[in-house]
């Protein structure tokens, strides 16, 4: 099948002869015909050379690449790519484990598959698009989907409303392409929680803190555990396996807070160690006491682009300032950022300033990223966008 052709300007294609994933618009020449966005496109250098196959997309990634071979864009292909990243999560103990039935299948450019993310909870799928080509080949890829992973999976749910480009105007409905079960209890390393695909944030839970709860299960035992930014309680039920003394998790959200107590309440039924409140972070912070001795700081993302990167910063020293101030002597702090624009140079710096400002004696314990299962692809460094740190604090 041809594609439409994208020419580069002269020199433009040495980031694709390193194989990163994306072509910005300011290196485009000229487009042959008029593409619609979300179009597959071939992509030639100035001397006309062929170099690589992706979506074309309005906006300053103006080409996300799909492949470095000419080659065409169909089920066998999502197939092949499917089976891929399947065989990876087999590889590392996720997929077919029956203590876990939770995991990201499909990671974006950590995979190869640039706009797409696809986590596995159970029986279903929920399969989220980032880039409008992935949205237009979404039927392509559940079937593909289907066929590779059989009977494991028996729903596809597809939640795409706030993760496409609004310039687009496409107008995706959150709904199920295949089956429709409202059971949405998943299992993660033997704990159950509830799954919020139809309205919680990301595709319904916070996948990527995985091995990081299961960290903190380790030092819980014995302690006073403060949850901050809780969401639907991850790190809360971890710590209570752990054997934790009491558990406090803090979150605005008041759905998140109910979320968070049938979570408590499907592991640990009737346990009275744990107490929710739906509170400003930086309130809760302000008011509560000296008496935690394990505290996890994972809020949202404070920057979304570089423009808001200072801010961020701030953000993150004056959060960590209250932490260190509050914690108790010979308490660990575990401390994270997903915002992609804040590398991990940044944060640490963010925290380094605010440990200074306590004037504690704080040592790292752990260095943390994401999960196995959100690889980053070599040829593109931004895709590590998790940072955590684990301290001990005097």
């Amino acid at each position: 099948m041809a594609y439409k052709k994208v020419y580069l300007k002269p020199g433009k294609e040495e980031s694709l002869k390193r194989f990163h994933p994306w072509v910005f618009s300011g290196a485009i020449r000229s487009i042959e015909g008029e593409p619609e966005e979300g179009e597959t496109v071939d992509v030639y250098t100035a001397q006309k050379e062929f170099i690589a196959c992706g979506h074309i997309q309005i906006g300053s990634i103006a080409v996300r690449v799909l492949t470095f071979k000419q080659e065409e864009i169909n089920t066998e292909f999502w197939k092949r790519k499917l089976e891929t990243a399947y065989a990876l999560r087999r590889a590392l103990g996720l997929a077919g484990n029956p203590t876990n039935n939770t995991y990201r299948l499909v990671h974006g450019e950590g995979d190869n598959l640039p706009g797409l993310v696809i986590d596995i909870y159970g029986q279903t799928a929920v399969m989220q698009a980032h880039s409008v080509g992935m949205h237009v080949c979404r039927m392509q890829i559940a079937e593909a989907l289907s066929a590779v992973m059989g009977d494991v999976i028996h729903h596809i749910y597809y939640k795409s409303e706030t993760t496409l480009p609004y310039k687009a105007e496409l107008e995706a409905e959150n709904g199920f392409i295949k089956g429709g079960s409202p059971e949405n209890v998943a299992l993660e390393y033997g704990l159950k929680f509830h799954v919020d695909w139809l309205k919680g944030q990301k595709t319904g839970f916070f996948v990527d803190q995985r091995e990081n709860r299961r960290l903190l299960e380790h030092y819980a035992r014995g302690r006073n555990v403060l949850n901050m930014f809780c969401y639907t309680g991850g790190f809360s039920f971890y710590a209570m396996r752990g054997g934790a003394n009491l558990v406090h998790s803090v979150d605005s959200s008041a759905k998140a807070i109910d979320l968070t107590n049938m979570n408590v309440e499907l592991n640990f039924p009737g346990d009275t160690r744990h107490q929710a409140y739906t509170e400003d972070a930086f309130k809760y912070l302000d008011r509560m006491g000296d008496h935690y001795d394990l505290i996890i700081l994972d809020p949202p993302a404070f920057a979304k682009h570089k423009d808001a990167l200072r801010n961020a910063l701030r953000g993150y020293t004056k959060l960590n300032a209250k932490a260190f101030e509050k914690i108790k002597p010979g308490g660990i702090l575990f401390t994270f950022s997903c915002s992609q624009v804040v590398d991990k140079v940044n944060f640490r710096n963010a925290v380094f300033t605010a440990a200074a400002q306590s004037g504690r004696s704080v040592r790292i314990l752990h260095q943390l990223t994401q999960p196995a299962d959100h690889p980053v692809n070599i040829y593109h460094p931004e895709g590590e966008y998790l940072k955590g740190l684990v301290l001990y604090v005097e």
